[in-house]
Order: C-alpha cells, then sequence, then structure tokens
C-alpha cells in the first residue's frame, strides 16, 4: 500500500501491471485457441462462436472489469484510509454480489439461451451450436463470478501476483481441456462445440478454489469470512456506486458490438463469420487495457482514499496514454496486415474478405478505444463513473444506431457500418479523456 501512494508512478504501475498483462497473454491464448479449434470444424460452429462470444465477453467485462472494478476501487479506498476492517468487509460483501449476479446470468442467458441469441441474428446450424455453448457456459456462470471477485479483492489490495499464477495456470488447464474436448482424441470425434464451454467452467472453478485458499489464509492483510459479518447497506453502495454503473457501460459496449452483429448478419452468414473475427481481436483489447487499468484502480483507489488528488490524476494520464499507444499499434498492424490475424482461424475466402475490410477501416482507430478503457478502469478508482457511462453512450448512439439506420433504412455497403464503429471508438476515447479536466479528478474538497 506504501508503494501504491509513495512509489514512483511509472515503475509502481509497471510492476503491478506485469502481472495482469501476463494473464491477458494467457488469456489471448486461450481465445484464440478456442477459435482455432473451432475453426477446424466449419463455417457454422465458428459463426455459432462469433454468436455467444459478445455475452461471454459481457460476463468476464462485468464480473471483472465493472463490478470488479467497484470491488477492487472499494477496497483501495479502504486500505488507502487506513480502515483494513473496513476491507475486510467489503470483501464479504462483494461475495454476495457475485452469488446474486451468477444466478442472474444462469437465469436470463442459460435459459432464454434461444431466443437471446437469436435477435444477435443467428440462425441455423450457427444458432443451434451458440444455444448448446451457451447453456453450459452461463449455467456455470458462478465459476467466473467468484473466481474474478475474489481476484478484485485482491487486486484492490495491491496483489496483483495471486490472481496471476492462478488465471494462467488454468488458462493452460482451459487450452488443454478445449482441445481434447472439441476435437476428441483418436477414435472418439469430440464434443465440437461444446468443448470450450466446458473448459470454460472447469477452468474458472479451478481458479476460484486456487485464490480462495488465499484469502482463507490471510494473504490479503486479513482473511475473507462470513461468521460475525453484519450486513451494511453503506458496504453493498460503495461497491455498487461504481461497479453497478460500470455494469452499464459494460452493457452499453457489448450491446454496441450485439445490434452491430446484428446488422451484420443481414449480410448473410459469411459475413457473420468475418465479423466476428474481427469484432474478436477489438474485444481482446479490452483485457489488454484492464492489464494495465487493474493496476489503476488500485492506484487511483489508494491515492483517492490518502487524499493524493493530484497524484491519481497523473497515474491516469499515464497509465492511459501507455495502453492507447500499445492498442494504437495491435490495430495499425492488423489493419495494414490483416491476414496475419485471420489466417489463425479461417481459410474461407468470403469469411475472411469481410474480416479483412472490418480490420483495414476500424483497425487503425483502436488507440483510442484502449485509451478510453485505460481511463475507464482509472475512473473506478475515484468512485464516480458519470463521463464513462456517458462516454459508452455515446459510442453506442454513433456505432450501433447510426450503422443502424445507414444499414436498414438507406441500405448503404456492410463498409458504411464499419465507419461508423470506428468513429465511435474516437468519441468514446477522446471523451472519457476530457473528463481528466472535471472536479471528478480535481475536487475541491
Amino acid at each position: 500500500m506504501r508503494r501504491l501512494l509513495d512509489g514512483p508512478v511509472g515503475p509502481t504501475l509497471w510492476r503491478l501491471a506485469l502481472p495482469n498483462v501476463a494473464v491477458v497473454a494467457a488469456q489471448l491464448i486461450v481465445t484464440i485457441a478456442d477459435a482455432g479449434f473451432v475453426g477446424r470444424l466449419g463455417t457454422a460452429p465458428l459463426a455459432a462462436l462469433a454468436l455467444v462470444f459478445p455475452v461471454q465477453m459481457l460476463m468476464g467485462m462485468m464480473s471483472a472489469g465493472a463490478m470488479g472494478g467497484g470491488v477492487s476501487s472499494a477496497v483501495a479506498r479502504a486500505l488507502g484510509s487506513g480502515n483494513p476492517a473496513r476491507a475486510q468487509a467489503i470483501a464479504s460483501h462483494a461475495m454476495l454480489i457475485a452469488l446474486a449476479m451468477a444466478a442472474l446470468y444462469t437465469l436470463l442467458v442459460a435459459g432464454l439461451a434461444r431466443p437471446l441469441l437469436a435477435l444477435l441474428g443467428g440462425r441455423g446450424a450457427a444458432l443451434d451450436g451458440a444455444v448448446a455453448y451457451a447453456q453450459i457456459a452461463f449455467g456455470g456462470a458462478i465459476a467466473m463470478w467468484i473466481a474474478n471477485t475474489l481476484a478484485s479483492v485482491l487486486r484492490g489490495t495491491g496483489d496483483m501476483a495471486t490472481p496471476a499464477r492462478a488465471f494462467i495456470a488454468t488458462a493452460f488447464l482451459h487450452v488443454a481441456l478445449s482441445g481434447l474436448l472439441t476435437l476428441g482424441w483418436g477414435d472418439w470425434p469430440g464434443l465440437g462445440v461444446l468443448g470450450p464451454a466446458i473448459a470454460f467452467v472447469v477452468s474458472f472453478l479451478v481458479a476460484s478454489l486456487a485464490m480462495g485458499r488465499a484469502l482463507a489464509m490471510g494473504r490479503a492483510g486479513f482473511r475473507l469470512r462470513f461468521s460475525g459479518v453484519s450486513l451494511e447497506r453503506g458496504l453493498f453502495r460503495d461497491i455498487l456506486k461504481v461497479g453497478g454503473v460500470a455494469c452499464g457501460n459494460a452493457l452499453l459496449t457489448v450491446s454496441t458490438i450485439v445490434v452491430v452483429t446484428g446488422l451484420v448478419g443481414r449480410y448473410g452468414t459469411a459475413a457473420l463469420a468475418g465479423y466476428g473475427l474481427g469484432s474478436r481481436l477489438e474485444l481482446m483489447l479490452i483485457p489488454i487495457a484492464f492489464g494495465v487499468g487493474a493496476a489503476l484502480t488500485a492506484m487511483v483507489g489508494a491515492n483517492r482514499g490518502a487524499r493524493n488528488f493530484a497524484r491519481a490524476r497523473q497515474v491516469a494520464w499515464i497509465g492511459g496514454l501507455a495502453t492507447g499507444a500499445i492498442t494504437g499499434l495491435i490495430g495499425l498492424v492488423f489493419g495494414l496486415a490483416p491476414g496475419l490475424w485471420i489466417g489463425l482461424f479461417t481459410a474461407d475466402a468470403d469469411a475472411a474478405g469481410y474480416a479483412r475490410t472490418y480490420l483495414a477501416i476500424v483497425g487503425p482507430f483502436y488507440g483510442f478505444f484502449g485509451l478510453g478503457q485505460a481511463l475507464y478502469f482509472a475512473s473506478q478508482g475515484t468512485g464516480t463513473m458519470l463521463w464513462p457511462f456517458a462516454a459508452g453512450a455515446l459510442r453506442m448512439a454513433v456505432a450501433a444506431l447510426v450503422g443502424f439506420a445507414l444499414a436498414v433504412w438507406l441500405g448503404l455497403p456492410i463498409e458504411a457500418v464499419f465507419i461508423c464503429v470506428a468513429v465511435g471508438l474516437v468519441l468514446f476515447g477522446l471523451m472519457i479523456a476530457f473528463s481528466l479536466a472535471t472536479r471528478v479528478w480535481n475536487p475541491t474538497r
């Protein structure tokens, strides 16, 4: 905690972010492996994965980056103000929120998988595969919610290493299980698209057990416990005033992609599969931003708790600009050479063509998205999420609503939809960057 409050900003941020970056690398391997395994089954299973991926990412964003950010922020602010007993109570309340959110996902997504995924443009075999995947992955939603909540408690204390070890180890477990269960072994044909879903649940369950043990042993400086803990409305409010609004922002982010996915589905299955590959890269920028962002939430939260407002703002700028540079470079590389990405997943000429078009138009603007996402995580540390939510709403209005008008009402080609997506990314990043000039970051008291 002293390092968060007094250490040199750049080196401290890098030391905190490095374990998270390693987790992101492991998650990228998982995402690429799942798509690679399923891509070998054909275009329809790949389209099924594209249908369910935004909803799966939404749960990940909510449990780790949104509600998880609220948990990390509340823990960090409590410890920054010198109140470890409050941090311990916040951790217990966070687990109850996780259980409720997991139940909600199981009820709504696993229970209503077919009508929900049909709204995204799923048809025929692609819809059948997506429904089968969703019923397993979201039926076991509790595994992801518990794992990410435990990780968020640890990160709020400044401990990035314990969650990193758990998630990296289970990422490799996921890849091994996914390959075996999807493609089979020897004469066994495998389970097809169900394989990655089963691997998803099992890997998060194992990670939950590992981090739960660490917290029970007092690795965070306090022990996670439920006996003798009184439920307090103020503690729920401390988490939800950040996590609840951030979940709304995550919903806006994924809703934007969901609406665009539905629009792209109007152009055919090949367009849907191709857009799925392109948007998958975009969604993977969020975990990259989270690699730095989780450290930003902890550092900003601790300094806000200690009332070091100028340092909190400095931390946000350094982390935001660094993330924007990294994601911008990724976008430029794959925008200029999209085959480097597309060739990992499919040889279908039509699907690859749509993916190339998407990356060529949108990829060069990924840096703005990365900047905005990093500052979104930094904003969680302030305990105020109005500006990030407004930026997400603006992005959706441009990318999804204007895109809908151009595609459905005017009947323009798919390139017009992709241009709207690019403009939305630019506005999202610039608006959150502008927010650093407000009283949220320069309070008068």
